[in-house]
């Protein structure tokens, strides 16, 4: 990937961002990751190399820190019972009732293991909010809806990681499955993470007052981002979790005890800045990665998957809410739907597709071309439903 590459792919991007109006019937990911496409057909972006190298350990530790350091604190302490639930257990159970489906089903029609199964289920359970948590309080003006699609998203990405994690090592050198080993390196993994994220976030937010230079406050957060998210993955623990944790942290910080001395105001000009910016190259190379994998002779199977996809996470979000007094009573079958349309596949299912590509080296092209299917299915119809299905269930 040459530089005049990504500064064009940044040309792109800023042109759709200045000229998409209508960003609540056609979100501008969306419109990136569908111009990604077409550029895919162009000779000169045609051979861009993208890896998931490139996404995991460039792209993503702004994206979750942003994500995470936006997010209010207080929506989180409210809603925290619920988001912890859903990007947890949630989604292990999402990942294994939507992985026996694709083996039952799915397996009856081509040849997919168990396993390999399950692998693509984990690929499809982490959800991406972005442009869907902006549609949602415009439109249907439900804050927590949104907020816990929001927080939802956020942890669940890391929940992610482990899980495909284990099942790739099993997929790729037969190892056995062990729940205790899976839930022992879980535990670690995830909670070393979020407790690494929370004691950096924490010193960053004092370590602030060192300086009265909003440049230089700005550059200690790009080292937290980046540094906690390459620290926690070099000690073995989650660098998605430590990030969102570092972010949270970082802002309830503020919001307490720096209130005066308006900190946020220089961070939220920089990253305001940043997220726009690696949000047009994101889309766009994964529109462009697309097509390398995608297989039109599965379509029937990709659109039985991402049907039956959402069905199972509409079922575990109500079996969720059962354990909740308060949503259980405030929230309808409506807002479940809502919730369920506004789980939407978009960059970590990329990353980890990607990543399974790497490991078994054109082993796996099915899977590659069922999980790219269900992503573009997903970010198309569901990215373009939710305004309308949101002004719906208003009604």
């Amino acid at each position: 990937m040459s530089v005049s590459q990504v500064i064009l792919l940044l040309l792109v991007g800023y042109s759709v961002f200045t000229l998409d109006k209508k960003q609540k019937h056609l979100p501008v990911p969306t419109l990136l990751f569908l111009l990604g496409i077409i550029l895919s057909f162009i000779p000169y972006f045609a051979g861009m190399d993208v890896t998931e190298r490139v996404l995991y350990d460039i792209f993503l530790p702004a994206l979750l820190f942003v994500s995470a350091y936006r997010f209010s604190p207080k929506a989180l302490k409210k809603n925290a019972g619920i988001i912890g639930l859903l990007s947890t257990v949630g989604l292990i159970v999402t990942a294994l009732l939507l992985g026996f489906f694709t083996h039952v089903v799915l397996g009856s029609m081509v040849s997919i293991t168990l396993v390999g199964a399950l692998l693509i289920a984990s690929i499809l359970t982490p959800t991406d909010p972005v442009s869907v948590v902006s549609i949602l309080k415009q439109s249907a003006n439900n804050e927590k809806v949104a907020d816990v699609v929001d927080g939802e998203s956020m942890i669940n990405d890391g929940t992610s990681v482990v899980l495909f994690t284990v099942l790739l090592g099993i997929y790729t050198s037969d190892k056995s499955f062990s729940a205790a080993s899976f839930i022992s390196e879980f535990l670690y993994v995830s909670l070393g993470g979020a407790v690494l994220g929370i004691l950096f976030g924490w010193a960053v937010s004092k370590a602030v007052h060192i300086t009265q230079h909003k440049e230089y406050q700005v550059m200690l957060s790009i080292i937290l981002s980046y540094g906690i998210f390459h620290l926690a993955e070099h000690i073995g623990v989650s660098g998605v979790l430590a990030t969102v944790a570092s972010g949270v942290m970082l802002s309830w910080e503020f919001d307490h005890t720096n209130k005066e001395d308006h900190y946020r105001e220089a961070l939220d000009g920089f990253w305001g800045v940043v997220e726009p910016t690696i949000l047009s190259i994101v889309f766009l190379l994964m529109g462009i990665e697309l097509t390398n994998h995608f297989k039109l002779e599965h379509w029937g199977l990709m659109v039985l998957l991402f049907v039956a996809s959402l069905i199972i996470r509409f079922i575990v979000i109500s079996g969720v809410i059962q354990f909740f007094a308060f949503w259980k009573k405030s929230i309808g079958w409506k807002d479940t739907a809502l919730i369920t349309w506004s789980g939407i596949r978009g960059t970590m299912s990329v990353v980890l597709l990607l990543s399974l590509e790497a490991k078994v080296d054109g082993e796996a092209e099915l899977l590659l071309s069922l999980c790219f299917g269900v992503i573009f299915l997903s970010l198309v119809v569901q990215s373009l439903g939710i305004y309308p299905l949101s002004q719906k269930m208003k009604d």
